[in-house]
C-alpha cells in the first residue's frame, strides 16, 4: 500500500466515525432530552460544530452528561478528521511534486532520446513503437488529465507544457535529443515547434505531422526533415488493399506489432557491422550464412537507396543496411553484432 492509499483509508474512517457521532448525537437527544427529531439535528450539529449557540429547550440532568460525552467525543473525532484531511491534501501534493522531480532528474540523465510533441492517437502510435524498440523517449503534453492517466501505468516520462515554449523544449532535453516528433493535430503549432527546435538544436532529426497538403512545403521550410500526412496515408493504404491486397497485407506483417520477438525487419549502421572499421563487401561479412536473415537494401552515406544491392558492394563508413528474416533469425542478427 502506498501512503496514497494509506491517507484515502485514513480519510474513510474518519467520515465513518463522524457520520457514528452524528447518529449517536441525534439519537441521544430524541431519546434522552425528549426533543423532536429537527431539534435533535440541530442540538447535535450546534454541539459538535461548537458555534455556541443556546438550547432549544432546557436540558435535563441526563441530558447534559449525554452533551458533555458528546462536546468531548466531537472534540477528538473532528480533529483527527481535519488532521487527516489536511494531510491527505499535503502529502498528495507532495507525492505529485516528488514524482515529477523523479521524472526531471531522469530526463535530464537521458541523451540521444527521442522528443514526442503530443499523446494523441499519432503521438501515442509513436510512443507504442518506440516502446518496441526500446528507445528512450521524452513525451510533451499539456493536458494534466492525459499524463496523470497514462504516466504511472506505463512508466512514461511526460513533460507539462506547451512545447511551443522553448523552456519546455529545455525540459526534454532537445539540445540532448536525436529526434523530435510533432504529433500536433493542429499544423500551426507543429509549424512553430519545428521552428523553434531547429534553433535549439540544429542537428535534430525533426518528423512532423502535417493535415493540410499546402503546410508540408512550409514544414519542410522550417526545418522538418520528413512531414507525415496521415490523412494521405491512410487513403492511399486503403486503396492498395483493392489493388495489390497481397502484398499490403505481407508488407503489413513486416512491421512492429508492439512486441520484440514480432521483428521482421531490421537496419544495422557500419559501426555495428564492421566492428573493426574495416571497409568489407557484402559477401564478405556473410550475414545470410552466420544470422539467416537477408540483405533487401543498403543506404549509402550520402542517403542514396539501392534496393536488393550486389553481393560485391563494399559497406562504407556510415552506411546501413535493411534486412529481412524470421524472429529468430533477427534475433541471431542481435546476437551476432551485439546489437
Amino acid at each position: 500500500m502506498n501512503l496514497f492509499s494509506f491517507f484515502k483509508n485514513k480519510i474513510y474512517l474518519a467520515l465513518v466515525l463522524l457520520v457514528t457521532t452524528l447518529l449517536l448525537g441525534v439519537f441521544g437527544y430524541r431519546f434522552i432530552a425528549d426533543y423532536n427529531w429537527v431539534d435533535a439535528v440541530y442540538m447535535t450539529v450546534i454541539t459538535i460544530t461548537t458555534v455556541g449557540f443556546g438550547e432549544v429547550i432546557p436540558l435535563t440532568p441526563e441530558a447534559k452528561i449525554f452533551t458533555v460525552i458528546l462536546i468531548l467525543l466531537s472534540v477528538v473525532i473532528v480533529g483527527y478528521a481535519l488532521t487527516v484531511i489536511s494531510e491527505y491534501i499535503i502529502s498528495k501534493s507532495s507525492y505529485k511534486d516528488l514524482i515529477h522531480k523523479k521524472v526531471q532528474q531522469e530526463i535530464d540523465k537521458m541523451t540521444d532520446h527521442i522528443i514526442v510533441c503530443g499523446y494523441g492517437r499519432n503521438g501515442q502510435e509513436a510512443v507504442q513503437k518506440l516502446m518496441a524498440y526500446n528507445k528512450q523517449f521524452v513525451v510533451i503534453e499539456m493536458d494534466l488529465d492525459v499524463i496523470e492517466r497514462y504516466e504511472m501505468d506505463k512508466n512514461i516520462h511526460f513533460v507539462n507544457g506547451n512545447a511551443n515554449e522553448d523552456e519546455i523544449l529545455e525540459k526534454a532535453g532537445i539540445t540532448r535529443a536525436s529526434a523530435l516528433l510533432c504529433a500536433l493535430p493542429e499544423d500551426a503549432d507543429n509549424l512553430f515547434i519545428v521552428l523553434s527546435a531547429r534553433q535549439l538544436n540544429s542537428k535534430l532529426k525533426i518528423i512532423s505531422r502535417a493535415t493540410a497538403e499546402t503546410s508540408q512545403k512550409k514544414l519542410k521550410l522550417a526545418g522538418a526533415d520528413n512531414v507525415i500526412m496521415p490523412d494521405k496515408i491512410g487513403g492511399d493504404h486503403m486503396a492498395s488493399l483493392v489493388v495489390v491486397p497481397d502484398l499490403i497485407e505481407f508488407l503489413d506483417n513486416l512491421s512492429v506489432v508492439g512486441e520484440e520477438d514480432s521483428i521482421n525487419v531490421e537496419e544495422i549502421s557500419f559501426d555495428q557491422i564492421c566492428a573493426d572499421g574495416k571497409e568489407a563487401s557484402i559477401k564478405e561479412i556473410d550475414l545470410r550464412y552466420k544470422t539467416g536473415c537477408t540483405i533487401i537494401g543498403y543506404r549509402s552515406p550520402s542517403g542514396k537507396y539501392i534496393v536488393n544491392p550486389e553481393a560485391d558492394m563494399r559497406l562504407e563508413k556510415e552506411s546501413k543496411l535493411i534486412v529481412i528474416g524470421r524472429p529468430e533469425q533477427i534475433k541471431r542478427l542481435h546476437e551476432t553484432f551485439g546489437i
